[in-house]
């Protein structure tokens, strides 16, 4: 692996580490399309490319996810009864997602990663604000609503955060204890998908050397080696700088990613 990846999967954890503090996300949003790029350039055949990409940056999120709960507990802003409850219904969701992952193609993946990626840059520059009177869903729905999340996070291999803050925020929860309650989320879902990508990889192997199963292991390390150390410098933010802002920001960001990948690889 050339100095220039090195310094890119470097680089990439120190912005997705910042982001998943700043704004409760895993940072798949950003590194799938980017690893992918990466990916196709060192030579990885297209029709495992974004399987490789979704994997490695599930296998990421894991040390990213876990430096930001870390972080919004230090400042007490984590609901963990709400965690308690929804991350049963998010480990099975994303665990079985990888099966339904694997078996679609790269195109296909790609374009639902970057159908989903539109939406979710919609939603987070619409800001919509939710009604007054509702009120935080009984426990069966909040079981549901995690294993939904988990199903559509292992497909774009996110860490939840583009879903699960703007649900916990449909529900009146604050908006900077939606964004710590999401990051700690994550933890757990991560640690299911990439278990998942690792089992369905080693049943389709990629070209690529240093794998295990559809992770990269060289990148995880690297990516992971920033982003534990950048993560908690972004929760520090969260609760200082005008999220509504950056949030429209990094919509237009994770649109612009999402189309350049779906273009890379159809």
């Amino acid at each position: 692996m050339g100095i220039e990846w090195i310094l890119a999967f470097l680089v990439l954890g120190a912005i997705v580490g910042f982001m998943a503090g700043l704004l409760g996300i895993g940072g798949g949003g950003i590194m799938v399309p980017v690893l992918t790029t990466i990916f196709l350039a060192q030579g990885v055949g297209v029709e495992n490319v974004v399987h490789l990409a979704l994997g490695t940056s599930m296998a990421s999120i894991v040390f990213t996810s876990f430096a930001s709960m870390r972080a919004h507990h230090k400042r007490k802003a984590v609901q963990w009864d709400i965690v308690k409850i929804m991350t049963f219904g998010v480990v099975l969701g994303t665990f079985g997602g990888t099966f339904l992952a694997t078996w679609m193609n790269s195109v296909h993946l790609a374009l639902f990663f970057a159908i989903f990626m539109g939406y979710v840059s919609f939603q987070m520059a619409r800001d919509k604000k939710p009604k007054p009177s509702r009120k935080l869903l009984s426990a069966p729905a909040l079981f549901g609503g995690g294993g939904f999340i988990g199903i559509i996070s292992a497909l774009v291999s996110i860490g939840g955060g583009s879903l699960t803050v703007p649900f916990l925020v449909w529900q009146n929860v604050d908006v900077k204890k939606a964004i710590a309650t999401s990051a700690a989320i994550g933890f757990p879902l991560s640690i299911a998908g990439t278990l998942g990508y690792v089992v369905n990889g080693f049943m389709h192997p990629s070209s690529a050397a240093m794998t295990a199963g559809f992770v990269y292991l060289p990148a995880v390390v690297l990516i992971s080696l920033v982003s534990y150390f950048t993560a908690p410098y972004g929760a520090s933010m969260a609760h200082k700088l005008p999220i509504g802002k950056l949030k429209k920001i990094f919509a237009l960001l994770l649109l612009i990613l999402s189309l350049k990948m779906l273009f890379s690889v159809m």
